[in-house]
């Protein structure tokens, strides 16, 4: 052969295509979705999401601990709310006594640098099991905002860093950034769902939180997972009212989405790699059907190749473990 070009002599050894590669996945990357619950010393497996549990606060911060010791930079709050607490108008979710302020206080107090990113959706707390407001059987839009953004304001002022609404009502972020600003919270950040996708991959997440729709499905306000443009522009729309990082969700199987808003939006983007596509590795790593670690790596590695900026994980506390120290 008279060949000049031969690609493979970059990939001669692992120091050769360590120093060529081209894509780098850290610590840094990583958010860890995390689900949290009353009570006291509770760690309560997720049937459908091996190596994930509910963890009480106290639970919790030694788990913390552990996962900062390891490079954790950041973590997103998902309550699981007592039946007896859910209603119709998701009163709940604006207790500044409840859960989810209370774990970000505890959090803010005990790791004052780690970042805590709060969920701004009505579903945990609702009997209806929608992220907005039912009336009749449709989602309503406007009135949901308007508690959204009482919500938002209670999870600022616990301390969160970051709020991020997942509830795909039109107009939120607008109605958030005005209400936190107004209130003095100019300083905490809105992580918008701006690509939030009605998607088939949520059936573990909505185990794990008991939050599933008790009736239709959310098709009125997530995403069609048809549809890539109307993702650009939900991104121009949350970047107008004041959003300061654009989410996609699910994350492998909008690799396209995530590359598209990176091309055409200034914003960081998000990607979140969601319970069904976690689940997924879990139970054919446990039947030995592909290995664990290197399909991880490949795939989180492919969510940063797309454009994501930062990664939400439930394989975060694993990946910490299989990165090197920088």
């Amino acid at each position: 052969m008279n060949s000049i070009e031969r690609p493979r002599r970059l990939r001669r050894s692992s120091a050769i295509r360590a120093l060529v590669a081209q894509t780098h996945l850290s610590a840094a990357d990583l958010v860890w979705p995390v689900f949290i619950k009353e009570g006291s010393k509770q760690r309560e497996p997720i049937a459908a999401m091996p190596g994930c549990q509910r963890l009480s606060l106290d639970t919790l911060e030694g788990e913390v601990q552990n996962l900062v010791d390891l490079g954790l930079r950041a973590l997103a709050l998902f309550p699981q709310i007592e039946d007896k607490l859910k209603n119709a108008k998701a009163s709940e979710a604006l207790n500044d006594k409840g859960l989810v302020p209370r774990a970000v206080r505890m959090l803010k107090g005990r790791f004052p640098e780690l970042l805590v990113i709060t969920d701004v959706a009505l579903d945990p707390y609702s009997s209806d099991g929608h992220d907005g407001l039912v009336k009749n059987g449709e989602i309503l839009n406007d009135e949901s905002v308007a508690v959204l953004a009482e919500q938002a304001l209670i999870q600022a002022a616990s301390g969160a860093d970051f709020v991020a609404p997942s509830d795909m009502m039109d107009g939120r972020v607008g109605w958030i950034r005005k209400s936190l600003d107004e209130a003095g919270f100019s300083h905490t950040a809105i992580l918008s769902y701006c690509a939030k996708y009605a998607s088939g991959f949520y059936g573990p997440f909505r185990e794990a939180l008991a939050s599933a729709p008790r009736s239709g499905d959310k098709k009125t306000y997530q995403m069609n997972p048809a549809n890539r443009r109307e993702a650009l522009r939900e991104a121009r729309l949350d970047q107008k009212e004041g959003a300061d990082i654009l989410m996609v969700k699910p994350a492998l199987a909008y690799l396209d989405v995530i590359q598209a808003l990176k091309r055409g939006c200034t914003l960081p983007i998000a990607a979140y790699n969601v319970s069904g596509e976690y689940a997924m590795v879990k139970f054919a790593a446990q039947n030995q059907i592909l290995d664990e670690q290197s399909v991880t790596m490949e795939i989180l590695t492919s969510i940063k190749r797309a454009g994501a900026d930062m990664i939400f994980t439930y394989h975060a506390p694993d990946v910490l473990k299989w990165l090197k120290p920088l």
